[in-house]
């Protein structure tokens, strides 16, 4: 009798496993759950489905909140938004992204565009981050105004855009603000600020209380090998630590503020937010930057756990970053 057990290439748990066969079997990440047009019934956000791009193929879930009378005709801040996942997993169409969202834009009175950019394996970086470029690309150019997107049109305000994202996402907002230092945005648009909650960097060279034994065989050095393996300097690649070699300076960065936040039991990545926020905080950058740490909790907690205490503190942290 034929096995149909299919070999397996590679693995790095608890995220994902790849087969010699070149399939992909994705161990975390939450079910895709559709838009609501026509109002979350818990929150009053509407949302919808857009393409930015069909080749490659990018998208994004547009969220905005729910208007009175007293509000239709409000301008209000744009959040461009990149979730978590280790570059690998996870969607801006997961149920758990798409309630996290819901909250955030109820709370907060933001108009957000959560992005679809395309994972690895399949889609090795950089492909993440030209996808999540094209998407800042296409905020920005519906500031003209023609034949463009309504609800950013009659309802956003291109003076206050922001940035955020969480995991894998807080390190592409690094390297979206980097980039729009350098490159000019449609439109003569700026990035106010951005945010960045419990972000992925990383070094081939131990941090903190991080162990030097086996420093290379750890979970984030496995991730950035599968995301990555073209990537110069490896894990010292200045995507992924911005101190590396041939790292471009961080008094360019393309925003006038910063909020950097940190869980306190967050044992895999918690110190990397805090040296990142230090050497931006040393760089020289004219703008400012605030660390928000919650002790407690661990990575990510606010996206699984929207109405702990804690993510509730979060929201509020974030919402007097943007409107300060």
């Amino acid at each position: 009798m034929t096995s149909t057990t299919k070999e397996v290439d590679l693995e790095i748990l608890p995220f994902i496993r790849v087969y010699k066969d070149g399939s992909v079997e994705r161990l975390e990440g939450s079910p895709f759950v559709p838009p609501t047009p026509d109002q979350d019934p818990e929150t009053g956000v509407s949302s919808k489905d857009i393409t930015i791009s069909e080749n490659p193929s990018v998208s994004a879930r547009l969220y905005l909140p729910k208007l009175t009378d007293h509000t239709q005709n409000q301008k209000l801040p744009i959040l461009v938004y990149f979730h978590g996942g280790a570059f690998c997993i996870e969607s801006a169409f997961g149920s758990i992204y798409h309630r996290y969202l819901n909250n955030l834009v109820s709370q907060v009175h933001v108009l957000a565009i959560s992005v679809e950019y395309r994972l690895a394996p399949e889609h090795l970086l950089p492909a993440a981050y030209e996808d999540s470029w094209a998407a800042l690309q296409w905020v920005a150019s519906q500031s003209a105004g023609n034949d463009k997107e309504p609800w950013l049109i009659n309802n956003g305000d291109f003076g206050r855009i922001f940035i955020g994202g969480d995991s894998a996402g807080g390190n592409i907002v690094h390297n979206m603000a980097m980039r729009a230092g350098v490159e000019s945005l449609p439109c003569g648009v700026k990035i106010l600020g951005v945010y960045l909650v419990h972000p992925h960097f990383f070094s081939s060279q131990a941090y903190g209380s991080e162990s030097k034994e086996g420093h290379e065989k750890s979970l984030l050095y496995a991730v950035w090998d599968l995301v990555y393996p073209s990537a110069t300097s490896g894990v010292d690649n200045p995507m992924v630590n911005p101190e590396g070699p041939g790292a471009p300076s961080l008094t360019g960065i393309g925003c006038d503020r910063m909020l950097v936040c940190v869980a306190g039991k967050d044992k895999m990545i918690k110190e990397r937010g805090v040296w990142y926020f230090e050497i931006m905080r040393k760089s020289g950058w004219k703008g400012e930057i605030e660390l928000f740490e919650v002790e407690e909790e661990g990575h990510i907690f606010h996206i699984f756990n929207i109405e702990s205490e804690n993510a509730k503190a979060m929201v509020k942290r974030l919402a007097s970053f943007i409107f300060k």
